[in-house]
């Protein structure tokens, strides 16, 4: 049999929730053999079905399948003839089957020709899958659904001495060799799954090995399979994963239960990594490393998403998610779960701030364009579109939301109720919030709006100070906008928890709530829950008019709007105990500064000094001088808050005016605190060697933000610092902020220098991968003119694949993304060339090309001009031929608004 279909033929349609319906089948045991050949590989699957309980006798399996050559077919081995099945554009339906049988199926793949990296591919010379969320479908016909879970064994044959190491799920049970030339691995994993968590690798890799002992007393092997090339940047992702395992032992009771944990590295790969059962795939970026080679961020991403994906298993493993509409009950509780490892790991408030920035630059401007969709999407017409921030980010922080509307106790009383109860099963988000109900006692019947309403809520406080009473009121106003699913009045409260606290002259004042206020607005532990509209808290025993601290340590995703003079947000930076606080109000004075700068420059005045409130200057010198603050928070409260932050503020985004206020700003505060930057600068500055602590990289953070504001001066003495802690070579992490800052500086001193750096850190940097990823990234956000262009050649040249997912990121991706005024350069032309990178990967790699379109989907937040530049190229891409799904939906969505 040659019957195969090609998935660009199938009509994009739309999958709902309200339609999900239980399977019909199950597949009790799934057996797999995969014979691998350089030109293709053949699969034969016997799986055990069984029909469910209460399913019709006459109706018919329908299994799903992508791509496929269907060999052979067989039930309880005798052969199928053409007429009682039917192969689809994605199924095959086989019309007459018994309640329980033995199905028999062998299909024809080609890997090494699958550029989508979906299902079974070849990253240069190795074998191997991603099939998160539908790419099994690509291997053979299945119940291709996360609530179908079966008992998997799987069986690999290659070519020894090209494919040495053949590794799948659970444990191994048996090898040998066969005829000579080719041997053979079996797999066994004896906790059902479903299909999504199927893993196969086969390569010639060498493997770094360690071990760990669980609470019970069970020795577990550890190994970490790369490239032998790359054997000396496994450490750091081995230390992570013993420090995660000993974590999730110590914090929720979580035990490993295979007797091998496996990581393979892989360099052409969709996503950051995969949790596969006992054998975790992950991108080269996320777990190769040492310092000749990688940033103090790429460590701490390295570590994140070890854990991530060690979390997984049983966050998404043990338990999965009934349908990919519960997606965030795997993602999102696990990302809260890494994020409080990583706390742990180094500074607690340093990482709350990392993440509410990625919160609100980037999910909230997710949250209000085309694409908005709840944390349990209604509908998707491709699933892959919605692995996003709000599914993500946004599911963490509503899972973080019930962590402290229930208290650390409460909610492990919650998670061990939901893992043991639904262990080996489906689950969905209302299982997992009614296990957090059972444990703590508290009902979260309207928490539950976080889950199914799209939209960042804003909450409105006025407060009034009774001098005479001496009582203080908060009054709170919750909103929501209207959304693709709803509009704004079709809304329900959300409940909020809103962390606050009062300042006075002398420091925090003690929160006595007033009785009659109480049953309304219960304070517990400090922390109100907003449940109304509109909802009222007095407090009493005040003797001074306060300055309310409102959203510690973000306690919820919303956008707060409360009118702090300057004295107040410097009051706040000065003495409030809460880092996200003294931070944000670092963000909210520089915003405001910024935004007055904005608005003179679009009444067509040009600025001057003195534009350049001096309470930012005061501030920010009080925060170099203060030495009680850790100095990662001193760095981070230096920083002004990014183009695109800056951009969410406003309905009608003004590039250049965003650009200019922010990079004038920028300038003063380098011109007012030279000496200050500059001591700082040569305090930490040191020949140390590397290490990877909270304290090492606090210290290089600082270093290098003063770096950056220096470096904004065309000061020789600045120049021959920069160039020296450049030609030190100690670290990258200084490496590639004294390259980032030289090839950004205007400077017509460094104009020659710059392109002999360019040049010798490539010739240097060649042969790692992930170091010309770097290399790439810096050049595409540079901010001076003609970088553009230069991306461009660099699309061109050898040094790129667009075949491969890092290149495009570091190269395309940021430069759309992150590199504003140069992507909308007033011609149209940075939206061309999007464009023409989406329109080419669009049948290569679809869920690539998709994730690239995100700049170009808020086109209706910028100028006449820009918008009508914009909807071309969107209009351009839709009317392509053989449009994927993926990128169908983004662009139709787009456009629809």
């Amino acid at each position: 049999m040659t019957n195969a279909v090609s998935a660009t033929e199938a009509a994009p349609t739309t999958t709902y929730l309200k339609d999900y319906q239980k399977p019909d089948f199950l597949i009790e045991k799934t057996e797999l053999t995969f014979n691998l050949y350089e030109n293709f590989t053949a699969v034969t699957s016997n799986l055990t079905m069984v029909r469910a309980e209460g399913v019709e006798a006459d109706k018919p399996l329908v299994l799903n399948g992508v791509d496929l050559v269907l060999e052979s077919l067989a039930i309880d081995g005798t052969d199928l003839n053409q007429g009682a099945y039917e192969v689809g554009q994605e199924t095959l339906t086989i019309k007459n089957v018994p309640s329980r049988f033995q199905l028999s199926c062998e299909t024809r793949i080609e890997p090494q020709n699958n550029t989508s990296l979906e299902g079974l591919y070849k990253s240069r010379h190795m074998f191997c899958t991603q099939c998160e969320a539908e790419g099994f479908r690509k291997i053979t016909y299945y119940l291709d659904r996360p609530d179908v879970l079966s008992e998997f064994t799987t069986t690999i044959i290659a070519d020894k001495h090209s494919y040495p190491v053949l590794l799948s799920n659970g444990n191994l049970i048996k090898k040998g060799e066969l005829n000579g030339v080719r041997h053979y691995a079996t797999w066994h994993d004896p906790f059902k799954k479903p299909s999504y968590l199927f893993a196969l690798v086969a390569g010639e890799l060498v493997s770094v090995d360690d071990t760990f002992t669980t609470m019970s007393g069970r020795t577990i092997e550890i190994k970490l399979y790369v490239e032998e090339k790359d054997l000396d940047k496994c450490e750091h992702a081995l230390v992570s994963l013993k420090k995660a395992m000993k974590w999730d032992e110590d914090v929720y009771g979580r035990e490993y239960d295979l007797d091998i944990f496996m990581i393979v590295a892989v360099d052409d790969f969709n996503m950051g990594a995969m949790e596969n059962k006992g054998l975790n795939i992950f991108n080269t970026s996320c777990v190769l490393a040492n310092p000749e080679i990688t940033t103090d961020a790429g460590f701490q991403r390295v570590e994140a998403v070890v854990a991530h994906e060690y979390f997984h298993n049983w966050s998404g493993n043990r338990v999965t998610c009934r349908d990919w509409f519960q997606l965030s009950l795997k993602e999102g509780f696990t990302v809260f779960r890494d994020a409080e490892f990583s706390a742990d790991m180094g500074s607690r408030t340093v990482k709350r701030v990392e993440d509410v920035g990625v919160m609100r630059t980037l999910q909230f401007a997710e949250d209000a364009g085309p694409m908005s969709h709840p944390v349990r999407p209604a509908s998707y017409m491709e699933i892959s579109n919605f692995y996003t921030l709000t599914v993500y980010e946004k599911g963490a922080e509503v899972v973080r939301m019930i962590h402290t509307l229930l208290g650390k106790e409460d909610f492990r009383k919650g998670s061990d109720i939901y893992f043991s109860r639904h262990d080996g099963e489906a689950a969905t988000i209302e299982d997992f919030v009614s296990a957090m109900e059972e444990g703590s006692g508290k009902d979260l019947s309207q928490f539950m709006h976080w889950y199914s309403q799209a939209g960042t809520p804003s909450v409105s406080v006025s407060d009034n100070y009774d001098a005479d009473k001496h009582t203080y009121t908060l009054t709170f106003k919750q909103s929501v906008p209207s959304t693709p699913e709803a509009t704004s009045d079709q809304k329900k409260p959300f409940q909020i928890p809103i962390a606050l606290g009062l300042l006075g002259d002398e420091g925090e004042i003690p929160l006595v709530v007033e009785e009659q206020s109480q049953n309304s607005s219960r304070l517990v532990d400090s922390v109100l829950a907003i449940t109304q509209p509109e909802q009222s808290v007095t407090f009493t025993q005040v003797n001074e008019k306060p300055v309310p601290v409102m959203l510690k340590n973000f306690s919820a995703p919303v956008k707060l709007e409360y009118s702090y003079s300057r004295a107040d947000l410097l009051r706040i930076m000065a003495v409030e105990n809460d880092g996200f606080c003294r931070w944000d109000a670092s963000q909210q004075l520089a915003l405001g500064v910024i935004n007055d700068c904005i608005e003179k420059l679009q009444q067509g005045h040009s600025l001057e000094a003195a534009d350049c409130d001096a309470s930012l200057i005061e501030g920010y010198k009080a925060i170099l001088a203060n030495k009680d603050l850790d100095l990662a928070m001193v760095a981070l409260m230096l920083q002004l808050p990014s183009q695109a932050y800056i951009a969410e503020q406003f309905d009608v985004i003004d590039v250049d005016a965003i650009y200019q206020a922010r990079k004038f700003i920028g300038n003063q505060i380098a011109e007012r605190l030279y000496h200050e930057l500059l001591d700082s600068y040569k305090h930490l500055n040191s020949d140390e060697s590397y290490s990877f602590n909270a304290q090492a990289v606090a210290k290089r953070s600082l270093k290098n933000t003063a770096l950056h504001y220096l470096m904004k001066i065309d000061n020789e003495e600045v120049r021959k610092q920069c160039l020296a802690q450049y030609s030190a070579q100690n670290n990258m992490t200084d490496v590639s902020s004294a390259l980032r800052n030289i090839v950004s500086s205007p400077s017509e001193a460094l104009k020659e220098i710059k392109q002999q750096t360019l040049a010798a850190f490539y010739q240097k940097w060649q042969n790692e991968p992930l170091v010309v990823n770097l290399w790439l990234s810096i050049q595409a956000t540079c901010d001076l003119p003609g970088t553009l262009d230069e991306v461009i050649k660099l699309t061109k040249s050898p040094v790129f694949d667009l075949q491969n997912p890092n290149k495009v990121r570091s190269l395309i991706g940021a430069f759309a993304s992150q590199n504003s005024i140069n992507f909308h350069i007033k011609t149209g032309e940075g939206y061309q060339f999007l464009s023409d990178q989406i329109i080419k990967l669009n049948l290569k790699n679809p869920q690539i090309a998709a994730r690239l379109i995100t700049p170009l989907t808020k086109w209706k937040r910028y100028d006449s001009d820009r918008q009508k530049l914009i909807k071309q190229q969107l209009e351009r891409i839709k009317a392509e031929p053989k449009l994927s799904k993926d990128v169908f939906e983004v662009v139709d969505k787009s456009l629809s608004v």
